[in-house]
């Protein structure tokens, strides 16, 4: 059996590379953001469900969903956001557990914001939160291209830093340099290795 991993962490904690990172320590990855994207293309259920709902004015001319169109109307208040979410966290869970479902490695690592939010706590034997000072998580945010504004709403719009820990089997602090990240995430996976049904068993 596979140990299945929810990874989560508030906007710009670094998610994307400590994801990485497992995939590197030799566990199976899913980025549920790249999902969504893939889920809202032309002819998948996303894309269908998102015009169902707020109608042809978030496509792009070439029928494609223009993301930042649908964050400005999904976004704008955190009544909004629920219910952006309760629209697709239905198909992603979907897809996610089908994909789940074929997995051979000790070993499944799912990434995705709002996890927690969308019940991963049942769904997953352990879960491991990314932990970064939201000071950080600003700065970060406006150094990829987002304004501090737009960096501070969606960190409003999200579960609070203390009440995600409070989830946590594991945390990863990345408040600082890879190098450091890579120690504190190889510390999770020897962990997780040991909380593997095939080592618990023995």
């Amino acid at each position: 059996m596979t140990l299945r991993v929810g990874l989560t962490g508030g906007i710009a904690s670094g998610k994307s590379t400590i994801l990485a990172l497992f995939a590197r320590f030799g566990c199976w990855t899913l980025d549920a953001d790249k999902l969504v994207a893939e889920l809202y293309r032309p002819g998948q259920p996303g894309h269908a469900a998102l015009i169902r709902t707020y109608g042809e004015r978030i496509l792009r001319p070439d029928g494609e969903v223009d993301r930042v169109a649908l964050a400005n109307i999904a976004f704008a208040t955190p009544g909004d956001a629920r219910k952006l979410n309760a629209l697709i966290h239905p198909i992603v869970i979907e897809e996610t557990e089908r994909r789940l479902a074929t997995v051979q490695e000790e070993i499944a690592v799912v990434e995705a914001t709002l996890l927690l939010e969308a019940g991963g706590r049942q769904r997953y034997d352990r879960i491991v939160v990314i932990d970064v000072d939201p000071a950080v998580q600003i700065e970060r945010g406006v150094a990829r291209g987002m304004a501090e504004e737009e960096v501070r709403r969606r960190l409003a719009n999200q579960m609070p830093r203390e009440e995600r820990l409070r989830h946590a089997d594991y945390v990863i602090d990345n408040s600082g340099d890879l190098a450091q990240a890579e120690r504190e995430t190889a510390r999770v996976v020897e962990a997780l290795r040991q909380d593997a049904p095939a080592n618990r068993d023995r």
